[in-house]
């Protein structure tokens, strides 16, 4: 058998994959979606968990499961025991999903009617507070010594994503949110989810303390870059790679970045010009966002931005660097992140 053919082939039935030969992240999504597929919720009664059944089969790149089916496999190859962690983490991030949807009254996900709209408000609200009891479930069937450290990590990172939301929320009402607070903002909302995956699958299989906090530190810092580049996307970017119409961040006045650091170096005018088109009631949107833009432009804040990025991107490769693996495995996760921070969609 080539290694080619270990990659692929496995047994869904009994949640079992080759893992020895696994060389990108791909194969983890692939593993983890065999997984999900036979863990359909089949429970009673059924207008309580058919809302979640739906919101995963939406899909989505299942980037969180397969980050922390990766972090064991630096340190162990018997993957599968992680899957019911990876599965707690795609629970929770999906229930933070359809809350989210809820909050911004958003009427698709993923190009498809979002859970609310598709089943009424209070299924939405309910059918997410079981995802998140069923999230905790799936926690506690890991096999590891260390299961009361993994729930207190879990609990840890869940209640700084909520943070990280009502940040957010503040800062739409907020006149005076600093570049500082904003990126606290992007790291609880973003980051750490993708960090505490990456440290709780590196201690299931086995990772030293210092070694699975270097991975979180990896997971953190690219978490932040990774919105930063997002940030750019979405004012910069091609709509046609993007998925996302040009400036639909400006259009909803959205404190990025961008739009701090441009307030940070404008002369005073210009400042006043960029915080009265955010203001403005009666302007156009094309004509608004263009005019931010010209702006941002002006004042070279891509370039600005995309320094700023580098600068986390580094800080996460460094971090990834310090951690003690198996050897070889980690140009997985360095081609991930070099791949995050090179992507124009």
């Amino acid at each position: 058998m080539t290694k080619i053919e270990c990659v692929v082939i496995f047994a869904p039935n009994q949640n079992h994959i080759p893992y020895q030969f696994m060389q990108n992240l791909h194969q983890f999504q692939v593993a983890f979606e065999s997984y999900l597929k036979n863990n359909e919720f089949k429970n009673s009664p059924k207008e309580l968990y058919e809302p979640s059944n739906y919101i995963l089969s939406l899909g989505g790149k299942r980037l969180r499961p397969a980050i922390l089916l990766a972090g064991h496999y630096l340190f162990d190859d018997e993957v599968q025991k992680s899957l019911p962690a990876a599965f707690a983490v795609e629970l929770f991030h999906n229930f933070s999903l359809m809350h989210d949807d809820i909050m911004d009254a958003a009427p698709l996900r993923r190009g498809q009617l979002t859970v609310h709209k598709k089943f009424g408000l209070n299924s939405g609200i309910l059918s997410g507070d079981a995802m998140l009891v069923l999230a905790y479930e799936s926690l506690l069937q890991t096999e590891s010594p260390q299961i009361v450290h993994l729930m207190k990590r879990f609990n840890q990172m869940a209640l700084q994503v909520c943070e990280g939301q009502q940040m957010d929320m503040n800062f739409e009402k907020s006149q005076n949110v600093s570049i500082e607070e904003y990126l606290r903002m992007i790291e609880l909302k973003t980051a750490v989810l993708v960090a505490a995956a990456l440290e709780i699958g590196a201690l299931i299989g086995g990772a030293r303390k210092e070694d699975a906090e270097a991975l979180y530190e990896f997971g953190r810092n690219l978490g932040i870059a990774f919105q930063l580049q997002d940030d750019i996307l979405d004012a910069f970017g091609d709509p046609k790679k993007f998925g996302k119409k040009t400036g639909g961040d400006i259009a909803q006045n959205k404190k990025t970045y961008l739009y701090l650091k441009a307030l940070e170096i404008a002369p005073t005018a210009m400042a006043d010009k960029l915080k009265a088109l955010y203001t403005s009631q009666s302007m156009g949107e094309a004509d608004k966002i263009s005019a931010v833009l010209e702006i941002f432009e002006q004042l070279n804040i891509k370039k600005l931005t995309a320094e700023k990025k580098e600068e986390f991107w580094k800080y996460s490769i460094q971090a990834l660097v310090s951690a003690n693996t198996l050897s070889g495995r980690k140009a997985m996760l360095e081609k991930f992140a070099a791949d995050l921070m090179n992507r124009d969609f």
